[in-house]
């Protein structure tokens, strides 16, 4: 190992060379690492990590480069413990190794450090082994620890005693959170969601571990788990970081976490309830640099986008987004209100939360806890004499006359109901209590909305539609007279995770009020008629705009039907 760093330049500035050298961290960046590295006396490569300037991968690639050694990989980890009489687990916690494999009369070591010298002296020492080192990627090996070496005694909660742990003090709890391999695995966790670009984190106790998930793309995918014994200690430092009250474990509890990952800022939604064995913890990832606020990269097709944009344009009136929860309507509106944004309107949101920070444009959070919801801050913003208003939910009656009101009085209102179609948007408000002639007075448009997977453009497959599915769905009047049916079709490759899919995109339908729709809406006839008519003055339903998605390449009907759980 020594004979490897015995090199003219110290191993920090030949890392910070490569990193460079890799296009993974500029001049910059790396002189503000010195300067903290230099005031806090930590290492460079340390610092960087802390400051989110680089991953723990990009790390190890970057220590395996220099150091000419093998990257462990996963599966490089053993099945069980190795020489386990000879290496206790305490020690090997506190190198950052773990034995990988027995060669000759080698012993290959896995290290999160293979800068250290002292470990694989004394891990050869202990073992009368010559060692040969292996760079690992410290979320893998941590993993790997907490499998091979369960009940071993480095733990935070060991350290911290497992006595009473139902009744641990917020003392006991904080000591717990700042536990170093406790603050690292957080770290990671974070950093692994951010890296591979999860829209959720999700932590759910259960009696014998803690389950770990990531939102991909809309479906939920399971990560290593971690021992059950770590749940208080992980739980308690997202409440640090959230700022939120870590001695309160029987209510719910809602934070935010700023962080800079690989020199982003990134926001992190918390929320916290109790469950059985535990909080169940939910972080929601909100990346603005992952997020396109274009009509063109969410999928809306161009006969959506066009009226929409109309609607938008109009000096006055409700404009209402709906769909479920997940379903994109924040974006969509955001998207909207950044078109509408300049320095002749005044822009003016009530959110609950605020989930991007929109430059140019006010926003104001709701905090129901001391009074201040929808409706209360409608009435004091028309006050502010804004241009355009967007309420984040229109949930009540009194949140839908105000906003009425707004719209009357001359003010474009933009908003989302829940709801599962747009026609069904003016049976639910009226449902709600609000009267039809003023309903038909400022409606000026519904935009109903989907999310379905796109499919991975590296690795899906074309093939003929079945008989059956094109007959099913009616495709081939979509696809268009004497011109075969084809379908494209999942397979899966390490661009897209193993999933043959690879983000997400919108699939929409605009409802226009018309006269027709309008006397539908006078009569108090129900969603499906005034469905029928909006497609008999052109609409395009979701259903269909779903299918021509697949058609053309960019989902599956799989997804089409899964995401608007229409009845085939």
């Amino acid at each position: 190992m020594s004979s490897v760093l015995v090199q003219d330049a110290p191993p920090m500035d030949r890392l910070a060379r490569l990193l460079v050298e890799r296009g993974q961290c500029d001049p910059r960046t790396l002189e503000r690492g010195r300067r903290v590295a230099e005031e806090s006396g930590q290492r460079l490569d340390a610092v960087l990590i802390q400051l989110g300037m680089i991953t723990e991968r990009v790390l190890a690639e970057a220590l395996s480069e220099m150091l000419g050694l093998r990257l462990a990989h996963p599966e490089r980890y053993p099945a069980d413990a190795l020489l386990a009489d000879r290496l206790t687990a305490r020690f090997l916690r506190a190198a950052r190794a773990i034995p990988v494999a027995l060669e000759n009369d080698c012993l290959v070591v896995a290290t999160a450090d293979p800068i250290d010298d002292f470990a694989p002296a004394a891990i050869a020492a202990a073992t009368g082994r010559r060692v040969v080192l292996e760079v690992a990627v410290p979320i893998e090996l941590d993993a790997a620890f907490h499998r091979l070496y369960p009940d071993g005694p480095a733990d935070a909660e060991t350290a911290a005693g497992e006595a009473e742990p139902l009744e641990e003090d917020a003392e006991r709890l904080k000591d717990m959170a700042s536990e170093a391999p406790v603050i690292r695995l957080v770290n990671q966790l974070i950093s692994r969601a951010v890296e591979t670009r999860a829209s959720d984190i999700h932590l759910e106790p259960f009696e014998d571990r803690l389950r770990v998930r990531y939102r991909y793309d809309g479906v939920l995918h399971e990560a290593e788990s971690q021992p059950s014994r770590m749940t208080a200690a992980i739980t308690s430092r997202i409440k640090i970081m959230a700022r939120l009250d870590i001695a309160e474990r029987r209510l719910p509890q809602d934070g935010r976490i700023k962080l800079a990952v690989r020199g982003t800022e990134i926001d992190f939604r918390v929320s916290t309830i109790p469950s059985l064995y535990g909080e169940t913890v939910v972080l929601r990832v909100l990346d603005r640099s992952t997020v396109a606020f274009d009509y063109g990269k969410l999928g809306l097709a161009k006969n959506v986008i066009a009226p929409w944009n109309r609607a938008l344009e109009l000096p006055n009136g409700i404009v209402l987004v709906t769909g479920p929860t997940g379903s994109g309507k924040t974006t969509t509106l955001y998207t909207g209100l950044l078109a509408l944004n300049s320095v002749a309107r005044k822009i003016v949101t009530v959110e609950d939360p605020i989930e991007y920070q929109l430059g140019g444009i006010n926003q104001v959070q709701v905090k129901p806890q001391i009074g201040l919801n929808f409706s209360t801050l409608l009435r004091s913003i028309l006050r502010q004499d804004p241009d355009v208003i967007m309420v984040g939910e229109i949930r009540d009656l009194e949140t839908a006359q105000i906003a009425v009101q707004a719209a009357l009085t001359g003010h474009l209102v933009l908003s989302t109901v829940h709801t599962n179609s747009a026609a069904a948007t003016i049976t639910r408000l009226r449902d709600m209590g609000l009267e039809d002639y003023l309903m038909t007075a400022v409606l000026r448009g519904v935009l109903a909305q989907r999310l379905v997977r796109r499919l991975c453009v590296e690795c899906r497959t074309e093939a003929d539609a079945p008989a059956e599915l094109v007959e099913r769905f009616g495709l081939q009047a979509l696809a268009g007279h004497g011109d075969p049916v084809r379908l494209w079709h999942p397979v899966g490759c390490p661009a897209c995770r193993g999933t043959g899919y690879r983000g997400r995109q919108a699939i929409a339908e605009f409802l226009q009020p018309d006269a027709a729709i309008e006397r539908l809406v006078f009569a108090r006839a129900d969603h499906t008629e005034i469905e029928r008519a909006a497609v008999a003055a052109g609409m395009t339903t979701m259903f269909e705009a779903g299918l021509r998605a697949a058609l053309g390449g960019d989902t599956t009907i799989e997804e089409v039907v899964r995401s608007i759980r229409t009845e085939a």
